[in-house]
Order: C-alpha cells, then structure tokens, then sequence
C-alpha cells in the first residue's frame, strides 16, 4: 500500500529538493498539479483533501490557507514555512529536539518543519539547557551564515544574476528576524537570543555558532563536558553527529552541503573560559527539505532516514 503525498509549491526551491529525494520511493505516490491546475482553486483543494499526507512549500499566509481548505480529518499536515513554528496544535518537527520527539511527530496530525537556523541554534543548545549547564535565563546569542538559496527564488536570482553586489551581506539588523521566537520557544528560553544572520554567495551551506562564557555559566562546564552532552543527546541519531577537530581547524560553509546530517562541534580556550559551538548543515537538507522527508517517514511509518543522504 503506498502513500499518497501531495507537496503544494511543488515548484519552489523546497518543494522540488523534497520531490527529489522522493522520486525513486516505491512506497510513496507523489501527486502533483501542471501549472495550469495549480492556479485552478477547485483542483487544489481537491488534492489537498485526497492526500494521505500534504507537504505546504508555501509563504507562510498561503500556508495558513492551505490548512484551511483541508476539510477532512484524516489528511496530516507538515508545514515547510514558519507559519505554525510556534502555533498551538502543531507538533515542532525536529524528531532529535527532544527524547520523546520522534514518537510525537509520528503520531500527530499537523507537523511544523523548523527552520533551518533554528536547526543549528536548537541542536546546539537545547540538551545544554535541559542538562542545566546553560539557565534557561541566560543571555545567549548566535551568529549564522545561510547559502543564498535559503532567501528563496528572488535571492537566487539577485545572486546569480549579477545584482548583488557583494559576497557576504549581514542582514536583519534590528534584530527582529522571524526565526527568534521559535528559537526561544523551543530552547525554552526565558529571553530571545540575539541572532545575527548573514548570508554569503554560495549556493547551499549553513554554519551556526553559539559563543559561550563557560566561566560566566553558575556550573563552570568544562569543554569536555559540553561536548559529552551533545554526544549523549545525539548517541541514536544517524542525522545529527557530535565531531572532535583540533583546536583551530577551518569549518567551510559547505562541508555538509549535499547531504541531510548536521554536524556539531565544540571548540574553545579553556585557560579564558571561552567555547565556540558551531553546527554545519545544508540549509536545503536538514535545514528544509531533508527534515520535511524525516518527517514525512515518521508519520508514514517508514525507515526515517529513507531517502536521504546520511
């Protein structure tokens, strides 16, 4: 028996990554709508409501329709956008955020997928804070770096067509950036970080870092320490992988584009107290894509990792 699976925005930079990694899936029926009935409001609602399983690559109010044309009880829902990140009866789709996780989004109804660095931010910190080395009221703050495809098709198309002028651009200045409640929300922070976004001309590619006063936290964790919550946390997953480097080894943009895994890392000066946490992903893979098929396998009842490139 397959799954039926109906990605609205199927054309878009997500929608065509996620048919991607489900093209060769036996099990998987992927329905999709040509561009003449996907403007047909009629054949749009009638493919939301005949999936099993609807995956929204939409704007976050186009999403919110979405879910509203589904009148039946029995299609389930994964939200690509950050319209339900931190919206009442929707489950947070990060399957490794939490040890019950998993379970919880294969048995929901309506799944959000996280955003990409919120992926890197909440990896990173979340077991460090529910293991109490980090209060859940310290002031935290992450600086990240996306691959211009994270901004959508006009960032794309800024990038490659030679309008944008330069290779690196910080952007979201007064801090406000959408991403900052969910962030908080699923830490579960007493305040929002301070998140400094950039983005670089590379296509795919994201490193989030997270700095850390190890002498200003009230347990004084070691670097050893750190690093052997995040191996604990992440002992089960085949996505996410806790790697020892040597003091001052580079970390490219892209080491882990291409793929679906997220890879955690513990740098730091232990003679001044200092740690630099720093998470490489692909904004596309497990920043987008690769986590809405995790997802889609869980509440399907496959292999989670089916599909995707560990």
């Amino acid at each position: 028996m397959t799954t039926t699976v109906f990605i609205d925005g199927a054309v878009g930079t997500t929608g065509l990554e996620i048919r991607e990694r489900l093209a060769e899936r036996a099990e998987i029926d992927v329905v999709t709508l040509d561009d003449a009935r996907r403007k047909d409001a009629a054949a749009r609602s009638e493919a939301l409501n005949d999936a099993d399983i609807v995956i929204l690559c939409l704007p976050d109010d186009a999403a919110r329709e979405a879910v509203g044309l589904i009148a039946n009880p029995r299609t389930r829902v994964i939200d690509a956008s950050s319209a339900h990140r931190i919206a009442e009866g929707w489950t947070y789709g990060f399957a490794e955020l939490e040890p019950a996780q998993a379970q919880a989004i294969a048995a929901a109804t309506r799944v959000s997928n996280p955003g990409c660095y919120p992926t890197g931010f909440l990896a990173l910190v979340r077991p460090l804070v529910r293991a109490g080395l980090v209060p859940h009221d310290f002031p935290l703050s992450v600086n990240a770096v996306s691959g211009y495809s994270g901004g959508g098709r006009a960032m794309i198309e800024a990038f490659e067509g030679g309008t944008e002028p330069t290779a690196f651009r910080a952007y979201a200045m007064a801090l406000g950036h959408k991403h900052v409640p969910e962030m908080q929300r699923h830490a579960r922070l007493e305040h929002p970080p301070i998140f400094q976004p950039a983005v670089a001309r590379t296509y795919r590619g994201m490193v989030v870092e997270v700095p850390l006063p190890l002498y200003a936290l009230p347990r004084r964790p070691g670097l050893a320490t750190i690093e052997a919550t995040l191996r604990d946390a992440y002992r089960d997953s085949p996505l996410i992988r806790v790697e020892s480097d040597p003091d001052d080894v580079p970390v490219p943009i892209e080491v882990d584009a291409g793929s679906d895994r997220l890879t955690l890392r513990v740098y730091g000066n232990a003679e001044r107290g200092h740690a630099r946490l720093v998470a490489t992903l692909d904004n596309l893979g497990k920043g987008a894509a690769g986590a809405a098929v995790q997802n889609l396998n869980l509440m399907a009842g496959f292999d989670p990792v089916a599909g995707l490139t560990v």
